[in-house]
């Protein structure tokens, strides 16, 4: 029953490589060039200006949206999974070549040369880190400048996760106006507002062209040390994108101070705030300013058609990373029941694997194989691993000795004490770690939104960044919902593979 178990897993993970590896059928017209934006609603706009531009010229272009942070998009377009994405003066030169000490992007140059990376000049506007409170609170406080914080520790500080690692972030920040304050939490960009209006934060980050700091009534505080640099947009693209397609670049150049700060804000509040498209609100700027006009991209998928698909990509992270893990941990688990030395090594080393955080892997990766689904099945892959070791190591390794020593008394080879025997009765064992397994793999890879792998992680995101919750619940939900189906299927999958008797028991 067991290896019939087996057979059942390996033909399910091929039918789901075999639906991954389909791919598009318009897939074989010329590789696209690929654009990246990180997870904000400016960079998402840009993003798409930027897409809408190339495929003016009947390009195939691939927009690969809210790819997480920096160090994501520069790794991608490092390793040429990203051709070209928007990014800022001050984010390069202080976080993306801080080792460095450039004056500015033009001194940097030939170091960008060498890396195979290009920049344009500035598209026209400067979106700068400032600090803001609500109207109210610094009014009672009498705080008009970051050096009035020093003379209250016990505000609450609540900073997006990159600035408070970045090097021109809050590490420097605190440095600069020699900040006293304890109470400094990293959260997301679009929940700080939120914290901010409830009144759970006092100070955040902003974004100089962020359209909620009209909307909110904040006050921006004055940098009066001057310690944020201008961060000017522009555009990076690597340099074989000139080689392979020509005209781009010229293209790329023609977006030079085409956007206003004005401009910039206002998209971001029609996104933001009145509930436009991204890609609604780029067109209409290309049309009234480029005078380029963007293929029409169809009406919007329904919610039950957004749903499948997110399930479908869902189904493809899950279902091959943990088809593999099944294949590679009970074989792993077995190993280190039978060579309890070498059992000790392969224990720790998946247990090490399981701590390292997420995120953390899902960069690792990049470099290696990229962003999409690839690295996202790796590193679910890995996290998979230690439930089922485990269990399939205790399962064996539970088998009460009267009855291993009477399968050795009956002659049994060691193989076929393990099939006929062993893997029998730590079968429910085994079965228990695949499924504790299952569930932590559907809800992990909702992470694997953030480097362009799809699945429940996408709406979810979108939700938290454009305050929806009609979004949010239409990934948290149905990948609650699937955790829930996967557990009845493992309980029926029990019932057919474990003998009666250890049921019963």
């Amino acid at each position: 029953m067991t290896l019939r178990l087996f057979r059942l897993l390996t033909l399910a993970l091929l039918v789901v490589v075999a639906v991954s590896c389909s791919g598009d059928p318009a897939s074989g017209l010329g590789d696209p060039v690929v654009v990246g934006s990180k997870s904000f609603t400016e960079s998402i706009i840009l993003g798409e200006v930027i897409a809408g531009v190339l495929q003016s010229t009947g390009t195939p272009v691939e927009h690969r949206r809210s790819l997480g942070g920096t160090r994501f998009l520069w790794s991608g377009l490092l390793s040429g999974e990203i051709d070209v994405y928007p990014d800022y003066s001050g984010t390069i030169l202080r976080e993306i070549l801080a080792a460095e000490p450039y004056a500015n992007l033009s001194v940097a140059l030939p170091h960008l040369d060498s890396l195979g990376i290009e920049f344009t000049a500035p598209l026209g506007f400067n979106n700068t880190y400032a600090l803001g409170m609500s109207e109210a609170r610094a009014a009672e406080l009498g705080i008009e400048n970051i050096t009035d914080l020093v003379d209250h520790p016990d505000l609450r500080l609540g900073f997006s996760n990159e600035f408070m690692d970045r090097g021109d972030g809050w590490p420097a920040l605190r440095t600069a106006y020699r900040l006293p304050h304890e109470s400094v939490q990293g959260v997301d960009h679009d929940l700080a507002y939120r914290g901010l209006e409830g009144g759970s934060i006092d100070v955040i980050d902003l974004y100089s062209t962020d359209a909620e700091i009209a909307y909110y009534g904040l006050r921006t505080l004055t940098d009066d040390r001057s310690h944020f640099p201008r961060y000017d947009a522009v555009v990076l693209y690597r340099k074989d994108l000139a080689e392979r397609h020509p005209t781009l670049v010229d293209l790329l150049v023609g977006l030079e101070g085409a956007i206003t700060e004005e401009e910039m804000t206002d998209m971001n509040r029609r996104v933001k705030i009145a509930g436009e498209s991204e890609l609604a609100v780029a067109a209409q700027f290309l049309r009234r300013k480029l005078s380029i006009v963007t293929s029409d991209m169809g009406p919007e998928p329904s919610r039950f058609g957004r749903v499948w698909q997110r399930t479908v990509e869902h189904l493809i992270l899950v279902g091959i990373s943990l088809g593999l893990a099944i294949l590679v941990a009970i074989p792993l688990g077995v190993l280190a029941a039978r060579r309890r030395r070498l059992g000790q090594i392969i224990l720790g080393t998946v247990g090490v694997i399981y701590t390292i955080p997420a995120l953390a892997l899902l960069v690792f990766m990049i470099p290696l194989i990229g962003i999409g689904g690839p690295p996202a099945v790796v590193a679910l892959f890995l996290y998979s691993l230690l439930p089922i070791v485990r269990n399939t190591y205790t399962g064996l390794t539970d088998i009460p000795v009267p009855l291993s020593e009477s399968a050795t008394a009956l002659g049994l080879e060691p193989v076929a004490r393990l099939r006929l025997i062993e893997l029998p009765l730590a079968s429910r064992s085994i079965l228990g770690g695949i499924k504790t397994s299952a569930v932590i793999n559907i809800g992990t890879a909702t992470l694997g939104a953030l480097i362009g792998a799809g699945g429940y992680g996408q709406p979810i995101l979108t939700g938290i960044r454009l305050d929806d919750v009609g979004l949010i619940l239409e990934g948290a939900v149905p990948a609650a919902l699937l955790a829930l189906v996967a557990q009845g299927v493992f309980d029926l999958v029990e019932r057919l593979a474990v003998p009666r008797g250890l049921r019963m028991a």
